[in-house]
C-alpha cells in the first residue's frame, strides 16, 4: 500500500471552484465517518460532484455550485434524487442560498472544511437501487486506485 503521508498534496490553485467545494466537502463529511468519490458517473451517464457513503450505508449526493450562473444553468440536478438518501447543495459563504430549492440539504465549503447548515430530507433508497449504487461506487473507486498505481494500463479503455 502506498504511503499515503508521501502523497503531494494538490494546491488550491490548480482546482477549478467546484473542485475547492468538494475538496472541502469531502474533508468535511470525511470526519463524521463518510467516505467520499468525486466527479462519480451513475450508470444514466450524469456525473455528480460528490457521492458519499455513510458508516451505515446510507448514500448523500452533493452538488457543488460556484456561483448563481452555475446553478442557474443547471437543470439536471433533480436527475440525481433517485440516486440517494439525501441531496446537498455545497456552495461558498459568498452564494446566494436564498435560491437553492426548499427541501434540500446546504453545506457551505471552502477548500479546507465545510458545514452543514441544513440537512437534506431522507429519502430512503430501494435496496436494489442502493447495492447496485454501493457496487458502483466501489468499482470506480477501485479503477481510480488502480490508475494511480499502474497510470499506463487501463483495462477499460
Amino acid at each position: 500500500m502506498p504511503d499515503t503521508a508521501a502523497l503531494p498534496e494538490i494546491a488550491l490553485r490548480t482546482l477549478t471552484s467546484g473542485q475547492v467545494l468538494a475538496r472541502g466537502t469531502c474533508r468535511h463529511l470525511r470526519s463524521h465517518n463518510f467516505t467520499c468519490i468525486e466527479e462519480f458517473t451513475l450508470a444514466t451517464g450524469r456525473r455528480v460532484d460528490v457521492m458519499a457513503l455513510g458508516p451505515k450505508g446510507e448514500i448523500w449526493v452533493v452538488e457543488c455550485k460556484s456561483s448563481r450562473a452555475d446553478f442557474i444553468t443547471d437543470a439536471k440536478w433533480t436527475d440525481y434524487l433517485g440516486y440517494c438518501d439525501r441531496y446537498f447543495w455545497a456552495v461558498d459563504d459568498r452564494f446566494p442560498v436564498d435560491l437553492l430549492p426548499e427541501g434540500t440539504g446546504l453545506i457551505i465549503a471552502d477548500g479546507y472544511d465545510a458545514e452543514l447548515l441544513r440537512m437534506g430530507p431522507e429519502t430512503r433508497l430501494a435496496g436494489a437501487r442502493r447495492k447496485a449504487l454501493t457496487l458502483q461506487v466501489a468499482r470506480q473507486g477501485l479503477q481510480r486506485l488502480q490508475a494511480l498505481r499502474d497510470p499506463g494500463f487501463s483495462a477499460f479503455s
